[in-house]
């Protein structure tokens, strides 16, 4: 597994493992409007690798807080992921991942295996 940092100023700290077939994506800190650019093209770079990955999970146990510009960034990575046929996954515990299922959103992603997120 090959893991790559972001040495970003922004907010939030962006870790990738990369496997075989697939990558986990493990954020730290918030995710709000100067961050989320940051998140997006990570997302975007790794849903458009060659090879392209089986599954991406987003790990948001780190996540302090996330702001709208955040939400709207993970269900745009969603839309990208199924349009190239890619699971895509959120997992975690705590507030943020409780947000996303007050919300009805949690629904929109892949169930994930553990019964700590959704895919």
């Amino acid at each position: 597994m090959k893991r790559v940092g972001d040495s970003s100023t922004s907010n939030i700290e962006i870790a990738v493992d990369h496997g075989d077939e697939d990558a986990v994506v493990r954020l730290k800190g918030r995710i709000d409007v100067e961050s989320s650019p940051d998140v997006r093209d990570r997302l975007q770079a790794i849903l458009s690798s060659d090879p392209l990955p089986h599954a991406v999970t987003v790990d948001l146990a780190g996540v302090t807080s996330i702001e709208a510009s955040g939400i709207a960034t993970l269900i745009e990575a969603l839309k990208v992921a199924r349009h190239r046929e890619i699971r895509f996954h959120l997992q975690g515990r705590g507030s943020v991942l409780q947000l996303f299922e007050s919300a009805g959103l949690l629904a929109l992603f892949d169930k994930s295996s553990g019964g700590n997120g959704a895919s």
